[in-house]
C-alpha cells in the first residue's frame, strides 16, 4: 500500500501523520483499531492474520 493511502487511513483515526515513517504509521493505525501492533516485526509467516490489510507489505 502506498504511503498516501496509509496517511488517509491514519487521518480517519485522528493520527497525526507528520514525518512518521510507513511502519510507524501502520503500527499507530493497528493500535488505534485495537489490533496487535505487529507490522514488520518479523512474524508475518506465523502471525495467523491472513486477512490483515497490511499483510502484503509486512515482513
Amino acid at each position: 500500500m502506498k504511503l498516501e493511502e496509509i496517511k488517509e487511513i491514519a487521518k480517519r483515526h485522528d493520527i497525526k501523520t507528520g514525518k512518521l515513517k510507513k511502519a510507524d504509521l501502520v503500527r499507530a493505525i493497528q493500535l488505534a483499531e485495537g489490533n496487535e501492533v505487529c507490522f514488520e516485526v518479523g512474524r508475518s509467516e506465523s502471525c495467523g492474520q491472513h486477512e490483515c490489510l497490511w499483510r502484503a507489505d509486512c515482513n
